[in-house]
């Protein structure tokens, strides 16, 4: 097996993980920054929503390529 070989596995995992680290995170925000300016980019609260959302979707896209993978191999 090549480096080739394993660049999907390693894109399904990574989004996978990024995308769990970003929903739970979006979800302590949303709870614990409400209000509040972060970094000048806008509320916590706001942010939050966005991680929340955003880690939802690259957590889904994991999956699929996992199961797209798992059912070629």
């Amino acid at each position: 097996m090549t480096f080739k070989d394993l660049i999907w596995p390693i894109v399904a995992f990574s989004s996978y993980i990024v995308g769990g680290i970003l929903t739970f995170g979006g979800a302590a925000l949303i709870i614990f920054v409400r209000g509040n300016d972060i970094w000048g980019i806008g509320e916590g609260h706001a942010l939050g929503y966005l991680c929340v959302c955003v880690g939802l979707l690259l957590s889904i896209l994991g999956v699929l390529i996992m199961r797209i993978l798992r059912n070629r191999i």
